[in-house]
């Protein structure tokens, strides 16, 4: 089983800058995908960026230039930068481990989630 723990939100004013860090405990494989995704009120929830094991990264184009996703791996941890920020960067933001074996076995693992608001 694989637990995983977020931390770093909170409320930050327009143009604030925020990290969030996403702890993953458990039995983590090596091949694996860490991401963030966010859900807004009455919105789906959204992929925001990704880092795989081999340190390929993906971002949403909303947020290029602004976040930065990194991690690491000797801590099973990911974390994001979040600049500039925005009134519709408000969300719930969640991690998610993804990981696989060279057998085609997979497992998906969601975090908690932690309150990002960005008000003046």
């Amino acid at each position: 089983q694989v637990q995983l723990v977020e931390s770093g939100g909170g409320s930050v004013q327009p143009g604030g800058s925020l990290r969030l860090s996403c702890a993953a405990s458990g039995s983590i494989f090596s091949s694996n995908l860490m991401a963030w995704y966010r859900q807004a009120p009455g919105k789906e929830r959204e992929s925001v960026a990704s880092i795989t094991s081999g340190g390929n990264i993906f971002y949403t184009n909303s947020v290029k230039g602004r976040f930065t996703i990194s991690r690491d791996s000797a801590k099973n941890t990911v974390y994001m930068r979040m600049n500039s920020l925005k009134a519709e960067d408000t969300a719930v933001y969640y991690c998610k481990l993804r990981q696989w074996t060279t057998s085609g076995s997979t497992s998906e693992y969601w975090g908690q989630g932690t309150q990002v608001t960005v008000s003046s």
